[in-house]
């Protein structure tokens, strides 16, 4: 009679583990998408300024594409074995979480300390970008008129920048400079924008990188409560069958 108590006592507290675990597998399904949108937002939006970061840089939208399309095989992985109440695809589901979370936090403390060497490796590119322009629509000029256009800028730190360039030496400043749209602004600085670009630059790059960053840590810290649940419900299971023998 008591190990039928036992069970009766067991059964509820799977179903209960199995009920809030299939939640947060759902929640943990759509952070992945989350995850996922952002990664193409970024490549979409954010692509003018990892162009002129480095190499590496430009793969951060891949990383982050990449890591919401695991998390939604992970999340319908994760639903499946919740369902089936399979106590080694628990552990394995539970392995997987603790996994991402460790290179999630790698990621995040490697960015975190690199991230004044993005700042610099920003503005010497982007300078470097400003002595090679020649306007005729290699990435690097496209993504200075672009940045420039949008951000109605003008050179690295102010218009200046261009007067040490080959192309104001030939022909003046270039349109994407210019305060109003389709003027000729030549060597004329009142028409072309005072600012400069790389304030601006850091400003919404910082901005943007800490929702993703706030994002990603809210994913990464979310894990921890699934690692939690999918172990207990895999010993529940077990502690049930062990009683049933």
């Amino acid at each position: 009679m008591a190990s039928r108590s036992r069970r009766l006592h067991t059964k509820p507290v799977i179903t209960c583990f199995k009920s809030v675990l299939l939640i947060y597998t759902l929640i943990f399904w759509i952070t992945g998408v989350i995850l996922l949108a952002i990664g193409i937002w970024g490549k979409v939006s954010l692509e003018n300024y990892f162009s002129l970061l480095n190499e590496k840089a430009t793969n951060v939208p891949f990383v982050l594409i990449g890591t919401g399309t695991v998390i939604i095989l992970l999340g319908t992985f994760g639903c499946f074995a919740t369902c089936r109440a399979s106590t080694w695809m628990l552990k394995l589901y539970a392995m997987f979480l603790t996994l991402i979370f460790l290179v999630e936090l790698v990621a995040a403390i490697v960015g975190f300390v690199f991230r004044h060497e993005i700042k610099n490796s920003f503005k010497n590119n982007y300078e470097k970008a400003l002595k090679q322009y020649n306007a005729t629509g290699d990435y690097r000029s496209d993504a200075v008129d672009k940045i420039q256009n949008t951000l109605h800028c003008c050179g690295a730190t102010n218009f200046g920048d261009w007067k040490d360039t080959n192309y104001y030496l030939e022909k003046g400043f270039p349109k994407s400079c210019c305060k109003l749209e389709d003027c000729s602004p030549q060597r004329d600085p009142d028409k072309v924008n005072n600012e400069g670009c790389f304030i601006k630059v850091m400003t919404i790059i910082e901005s943007e990188m800490g929702v993703v960053a706030g994002i990603s840590f809210g994913v990464a810290c979310f894990q921890l409560i699934g690692i939690f649940l999918a172990y207990c419900l895999s010993r529940a299971i077990t502690n049930n069958q062990y009683e049933i023998v």
